[in-house]
């Protein structure tokens, strides 16, 4: 038997019912009425059309790109990147519900503490070390990158001793436990079972929340040695793929544009210039979630990466995931400098400001880049360029703008603007196809697919279908389902996941709960979840009826009675069945 979840389902539901999902998704997203329902751009992933979709009548919400799914605890948990039971308990604050003692709950909250508790200790002891510590060369290397003292203190910059475990022991002697300083990933444990500092004779850059709270740090060696900067490993309160360097400072900018700098160092010479709104990622290239998540605080980038290859690289990365979310890009370039330090050192501040007001636009930085490892005085090198600016210039949703860049691209190339027009269209009519058929196929991506050991046996298939119905009818019909246990055990599911999701629901019924599909949150993954939520859907518009269901029932557990291949032969015989009893009423 699963184990249920620690809250009861009425408590679930009545948190669900107190949040209507369309009122929290809107303090995350856009939302677009269409009928009864709202699409909006998926938060958890990046997409400029569309795709996820809330539904007010059945409290739940599913993305037709991604196949997430849920109910309203599920988009909390997801966008704010908490456990299930900090979602649950963001819920019942935000609405006033009283919430039940959950002690695993407590404990995860209290190692959280503990782990910020653990990481203020550690900026702290870092920042004494550099400032009053007897090894120097951490404050003489801030001092020679012509680091203010305000500007030090500012950002709480320090300096991690060349010792196996000072810092490790002057924790230890604060009250923290061995276990503690592991997961807070600010030691690590030897061969011979010693702890010791993950952190040496490195210069230290902690990592503040918005909240502005230490969650990490980073690391960089004040020689040649590898690897030159070193990140706090995944946490329970830390992933450095989701977090951004000075975003604490950013936020509160009254510029509607961020600067998104490359490293630590130029984060900070152009902070203390007097540019508070600039971020930068935490050693690794721009993620999605990092994208999404600027996008929240500011209305256009301006990236200013290096010169070199691999920074035109990065940017062209970094262009990529800010136009799937919609944020409009604009490319820093710089001339007499490799980077924004170097270049306010070189030219001082007023420079950078006009620097940044001379951005040019990412559209033109990608255009140029078309040109890239192509020789264009050939055939099919400008062949093979046309190719690849038709598919920048289809991504222009403007009409207008896509007009002035498509015209300054066939004077540019000496070709017809018609011709060059007559390729994009036909680029976006290919695409507009293509969309045309993402949702139905998404869905039947993301539920359950058989494995069948024969790929010409249908009868997995077959099972599969008809266990689909059923699982809709449980999350549709839950109320009147109950008879259903008398005649159908889990054992009788071919699919884990379905048979999973039936126990729990025979779980809710023997213990007099109310099943729903928030009752599942705590148990199933997030791609289960999304899986399960995407049943409803597919069936959405199909009527299911309690002698349906019966002969769903009868395949299961007599599978060779009945021929059924698809969804439409399932349907098509249960409705020839209806026919020839003359039932053809719905189930209460």
């Amino acid at each position: 038997m699963v184990k249920l979840v620690t809250y009861s389902n009425e408590f679930l539901e009545q948190i669900r019912m107190a949040c209507p999902i369309e009122t929290i998704a809107a303090n995350y997203v856009n939302l677009i009425r269409r009928g009864h329902r709202y699409v909006c751009n998926c938060p958890f992933h990046s997409e400029k059309t569309p795709s996820c979709t809330i539904y007010p009548d059945t409290q739940s919400f599913y993305c037709f790109g991604c196949g997430a799914g849920g109910d309203v605890i599920n988009w909390v948990k997801r966008v704010e990147n908490f456990e299930f039971h900090d979602a649950v308990k963001f819920l019942a604050e935000k609405s006033g519900i009283q919430i039940p003692d959950d002690k695993e709950a407590d404990q995860r909250a209290k190692l959280r503490q503990r782990i910020y508790a653990i990481n203020r200790e550690t900026a702290n002891f870092y920042y004494r070390n550099l400032i009053s510590g007897n090894d120097k060369r951490g404050l003489q290397y801030f001092i020679s990158r012509q680091l203010k003292p305000e500007t030090i203190q500012k950002y709480g910059l320090g300096y991690a001793p060349d010792a196996w475990n000072e810092l490790t022991k002057f924790l230890l002697q604060k009250g923290f436990s061995e276990e503690e300083l592991l997961v807070a990933g600010v030691a690590h444990r030897s061969n011979k079972g010693n702890l010791y500092d993950v952190f040496r004779c490195r210069v230290i850059f902690p990592i503040i929340d918005t909240k502005g709270v230490v969650i990490g740090f980073g690391g960089r060696v004040l020689d040649n040695s590898l690897p030159k900067y070193l990140n706090t490993a995944k946490t329970p309160v830390f992933d450095k793929g989701k977090n951004l360097f000075s975003l604490n400072f950013a936020k509160n900018s009254s510029s509607t544009h961020f600067i998104l700098a490359e490293g630590y160092m130029d984060v900070i010479a152009i902070n203390q210039a007097g540019f508070s709104n600039v971020v930068a990622t935490l050693g690794t290239a721009i993620t999605p979630d990092q994208a999404r998540k600027l996008s929240q605080y500011a209305k256009e980038m301006i990236i200013a990466y290096d010169s070199d290859g691999a920074g035109q690289k990065a940017t062209q990365k970094a262009i990529n995931h800010f136009s799937e979310v919609g944020m409009p890009t604009r490319i820093l370039h710089m001339v007499g400098a490799k980077d924004p330090d170097e270049y306010i050192k070189k030219f001082g501040a007023e420079r950078f400001r006009l620097l940044l007001e001379q951005a040019g636009d990412a559209i033109n930085f990608r255009l140029d880049q078309c040109e890239k490892g192509l020789d264009t005085n050939t055939e099919s090198g400008k062949v093979q360029l046309l190719k690849r600016i038709v598919s920048v210039l289809a991504e222009i949703e403007n009409p207008l703008e896509r007009e002035v860049y498509l015209s300054r691209t066939a004077n540019k190339w000496e070709i017809s603007s018609d011709v060059l027009e007559q390729q994009v269209g036909h680029f976006l009519r290919m695409k507009k196809r293509m969309d045309n058929t993402k949702e139905w196929k998404s869905i039947i991506d993301h539920t359950v697919r058989p494995e069948p050991k024969n790929p010409v046996d249908s009868a997995q298939l077959r099972y599969l279908r008809a266990e689909e119905r059923i699982i809709c009818y449980l999350l549709t019909h839950t109320v009147d389902a109950e008879w259903i246990i008398d005649q159908l055990q889990p054992d009788n599911f071919s699919s884990p996941l379905y048979r999973e999701v039936y126990e729990i629901f025979c779980n809710c019924i023997s213990q007099e709960h109310f099943f729903s599909i928030s009752f599942l949150g705590n148990v199933l993954s997030d791609t289960d979840m999304g899986k399960i939520s995407g049943i409803p859907v597919k069936f959405r518009e199909v009527p299911i009826y309690k002698n349906e269901i019966e002969d769903c029932i009868r395949i299961l557990k007599e599978p060779s009675s009945l021929n059924v291949n698809s969804d439409d032969d399932l349907i098509a015989l249960i409705q020839k069945k209806q026919h020839l009893s003359g039932n053809h009423g719905q189930v209460s």
